[in-house]
């Protein structure tokens, strides 16, 4: 009885296009973290004065004092990275769903950091959002590093939805 040949070993050589973008976007995304995800600003002068007087990280906050939704898909995104250039040489994984599970990853990262857009103010408690919109006018909108996770997701699906046509095509 003759045995199988073992499995060539890993070889960056030959992990893709596709799944070095899977790799990238997942690390920028994560990178993004560090960088300001929420900033706060107010249309009356002696409020932004009293939001300039404050410390950096009240003012603009990163991810992790975000919230859970703000760094879980950056991170899911950033795994699911990992696992398709890690595991993506293998042929059996490849066939048995590796390129639909990073597309769901990635689809499922991208939802998760839409739905941190939609809640950003939910991460002050009501009493404060109240006063800080009503009492204040101080206005939530979305730091640099949101819109910078946002197009690593957007770039991490097109780059799955090409995977998977590519997987098909075989």
């Amino acid at each position: 009885m003759r045995r199988a040949d073992p499995a060539p070993a890993y070889s960056p050589a030959r992990v893709s296009w596709r799944e070095w973008v899977a790799l990238g976007a997942g690390l920028v995304a994560a990178g993004s973290l560090f960088l300001p995800w929420t900033n706060l600003s107010a249309t009356r002068q002696d409020i932004e004065d009293a939001l300039n007087s404050l410390p950096q990280n009240e003012v603009a906050r990163d991810a992790f004092t975000t919230g859970f939704l703000a760094w879980s898909g950056p991170m899911l995104l950033a795994l699911a990275g990992v696992a398709v250039v890690l595991l993506g040489q293998r042929p059996v994984v490849r066939r048995s769903g590796l390129p639909h599970l990073w597309l769901i990853a990635a689809a499922v990262a991208l939802m998760l950091m839409v739905l941190a857009w939609l809640g950003m103010g939910w991460q002050f408690s009501a009493d404060v959002r109240d006063f800080l919109q009503q009492e204040g006018g101080v206005a939530f909108y979305g730091g640099f590093g949101r819109y910078v996770a946002m197009l690593c997701g957007a770039v991490s699906v097109a780059a799955a939805v090409l995977d998977v046509r590519a997987l098909r095509r075989r």
